[in-house]
């Protein structure tokens, strides 16, 4: 799951919890935006922490030089 698909899910289960008034028999609306944002938030930690895993990793202030003869 990427950052996208979180962020959609936090907000569709945001829309549920928060903003419709609607009632289903048989489905708790607010149940279901709840357990749609916990979802979202956790594939977002979960997505950070992958991608931040891949991206380059600094060596401090370090800067390398390679001498090289220009033609």
């Amino acid at each position: 799951m990427g950052i996208g698909v979180s962020v959609f899910l936090i907000a569709v289960g945001a829309i549920l919890t928060f903003a419709l008034e609607a009632s289903a028999e048989g489905i708790n609306l607010n149940t279901v935006g709840v357990i749609l944002m916990v979802v979202g938030i956790i594939g977002l930690v979960l997505s950070m922490l992958v991608f931040g895993s891949w991206r380059e990793r600094r060596d401090g202030d370090r800067v390398i030089v390679r001498d090289r003869e220009v033609i």
